[in-house]
């Protein structure tokens, strides 16, 4: 009997949820250690020392220089604070489902509100290291409790505002796709500010597309509407997910160009491979 074949879809989810779970697993710290060549940079910069180079530096260069080229494939795949936003939101729906309710959700109104709160944050994060007094706060960082939890460190109490800061940001990301990605993160912030070359982006042909269709846009995490094929824009705010690629009715939307049309899932194992070695000649 001939064996039934894993639908692209399926195949695709299952690939992308392997990716996170082995960068949670595995290189958890990349993210916290970027973050903090940003505090180290700006910190030497506000207080007119010279620049200082460290690994910290280091692995935020590479993943910046990786994002430049790939986009926003680390925050899609390899975060684990957005591996754990995406599970969080899953689990929530598959709730919801079993007890037969309908999910909520924030209105995209306030999303495009919202989103410009990762810039705040960012901003707030550069002018604290400027004057000097982020080095002098402690135990209110989300993410460093997130990363004392990760690693089985349970001694919290200097942290109780880190520790309600995540419970609230948990509790966003069961009503919203990606809530700590888009409307709090600062390395996202600055990873969207990055000019991201166009050659890997998603893009569609849209005169192929059925009529009133908007499926790409209602699967989006980030409520984006993909560029034209023959168009060279990339949005910084795109995670790379691919998931309009698999919801798309007539296979209109594609990553990259040429030869990538179809192999998608397999340049998301290639560019997860190639984030690996990045991390690890960093210094992960």
């Amino acid at each position: 009997m001939r064996k039934k074949s894993i639908p692209p879809k399926k195949l695709h989810a299952y690939v992308r949820a392997g990716i996170q779970l082995l960068f949670f697993l595995f290189l958890p710290s990349a993210f916290t250690t970027a973050f903090s060549g940003i505090k180290a940079l700006l910190t030497q910069i506000g207080s007119s020392s010279p620049i200082a180079w460290s690994s910290f530096l280091t692995v935020l260069l590479a993943l910046c220089a990786y994002t430049i080229v790939f986009g926003r494939f680390f925050c899609g795949y390899a975060c684990a604070f957005g591996s754990l936003g995406d599970a969080v939101r899953g689990l929530y729906l598959w709730i919801c489902k079993k007890c037969k309710k309908k999910p909520r959700s924030i209105p995209k109104a306030v999303c495009r509100w919202l989103s410009y709160g990762k810039y705040v944050v960012l901003l707030a994060i550069v002018l604290l290291c400027f004057s000097g007094v982020y080095g002098e706060l402690s135990g209110w960082s989300p993410w460093d409790v997130f990363s004392m939890l990760h690693a089985g460190n349970f001694h919290l109490s200097g942290y109780v505002l880190g520790v309600v800061l995540l419970v609230l940001i948990v509790a966003g990301m069961a009503f919203c796709n990606r809530f700590f990605c888009r409307f709090l993160c600062p390395m996202g912030a600055v990873f969207s500010l990055l000019p991201v070359l166009p050659l890997f982006s998603v893009r569609r042909e849209r005169e192929g597309c059925v009529k009133g269709c908007s499926a790409c846009e209602r699967c989006c995490p980030a409520d984006l509407q993909l560029p034209e094929a023959d168009s060279w824009n990339s949005n910084g705010d795109c995670f790379q997910c691919q998931k309009c690629l698999d919801i798309c009715p007539k296979k209109n939307a594609r990553s990259g160009r040429g030869f990538f049309r179809g192999n998608e899932v397999w340049f998301a194992v290639l560019r997860a491979g190639i984030l690996v070695a990045v991390l690890i000649l960093a210094g992960i």
